[in-house]
């Protein structure tokens, strides 16, 4: 289970972090990644209706919040992480789940530091 320091909860930082930070897409979810300031990373997550009935999206949101505790040190300082997941993510296996999160983080954290070596 992620700490509670580690989970985002206020809607201002959802919203922060969907609408000024960069986006990576896969079948079964989307990563949306701000970074500003020094605190602590923080992870929050978006499983709508759409992914299905309570049980299985209660599911989903336990599996993501596990990967993401092992995958919490990769995030610099201040990074403000969105996990959404689509309706694929139902059905898919761990272990694709895990592999369609690291794809997704790889990427942005791979453009991320690209843009930082372009500015220096």
């Amino acid at each position: 289970m992620l700490s509670r320091h580690s989970r985002m909860r206020r809607g201002e930082d959802f919203q922060t972090a969907i609408k000024r930070g960069k986006r990576a897409g896969r079948p079964a979810l989307v990563v949306h990644l701000n970074v500003s300031g020094e605190e602590a990373p923080q992870v929050g997550f978006v499983v709508s209706r759409a992914v299905g009935g309570a049980v299985v999206r209660n599911k989903v949101k336990r599996r993501l919040r596990h990967l993401m505790r092992d995958r919490l040190d990769r995030l610099p300082r201040g990074s403000l992480l969105v996990v959404r997941a689509n309706p694929p993510a139902a059905s898919a296996r761990y272990e694709h789940l895990a592999a369609e999160l690291d794809l997704a983080l790889d990427r942005l954290l791979r453009r991320r530091e690209s843009a930082t070596d372009g500015h220096r």
